[in-house]
């Protein structure tokens, strides 16, 4: 009986979701891969291993039932390629719309601009990125409660966005390159200040 007191009080609680406009700080993990690696002989690529990485930020919210949710995330990704690793720390800005299904349960999506800060590629110098800045697509389900959120999200890169090393271990007239679009699944804890 007392276990189903406190089943039926902490359901309550949970089941009051955040209402109205927040601001607050985010973090979680990512569980990525940055695209395929191409090597010049022979075309061929690689897929890379999933690793995790993480992110930390800030958001706003804006709105109740519907609402517009904007992000400034840094993030911090890391993919595996045969022995080697691929680095890309960046700053994310998802600019997100959602709609609350069923009590703390959301839904959203929307376009996320991406600046690249840095990328390596395990002991070898990237020579470019193509652009620094490019635009890909988040979207997922949320949980509210009260104060506390979570989420899972999906993204994934649209723009073609290529890296080309330097001093490559296969020889000065050979091009390796990676493509550097985020493909990633995300989780996130938020807490409304």
């Amino acid at each position: 009986m007392i276990c189903l007191s406190l089943f039926c009080i902490g359901s309550a609680f949970l089941l009051q979701a955040q209402n109205g406009s927040a601001f607050g700080i985010k973090g979680g993990l990512n569980y990525s891969a940055n695209g395929d690696y191409f090597e010049s002989i022979g075309e061929n690529a690689k897929n890379p291993d999933r690793n995790i990485g993480y992110h930390v930020g800030v958001f706003g919210k804006l709105g109740n039932k519907l609402y517009f949710r904007p992000e400034l995330i840094y993030t911090a990704t890391k993919s595996d390629y045969e022995n080697d690793e691929f680095n890309v720390k960046k700053l994310d800005a998802p600019l997100l719309v959602g709609l609350k299904v069923l009590g703390p349960i959301s839904v959203f999506g929307g376009p996320s601009l991406q600046y690249i800060l840095d990328t390596e590629f395990e002991g070898i110098d990237v020579d470019n990125v193509e652009e620094d800045f490019s635009v890909g697509l988040n979207f997922g389900i949320g949980l509210n409660f009260n104060k506390i959120g979570i989420d899972l999200r999906y993204e994934r890169g649209f723009n073609d966005n290529e890296a080309t090393f330097i001093n490559n271990n296969f020889g000065p007239d050979t091009v390796s390159r990676i493509d550097t679009r985020p493909d990633q699944l995300i989780l996130s804890l938020s807490i409304a200040l």
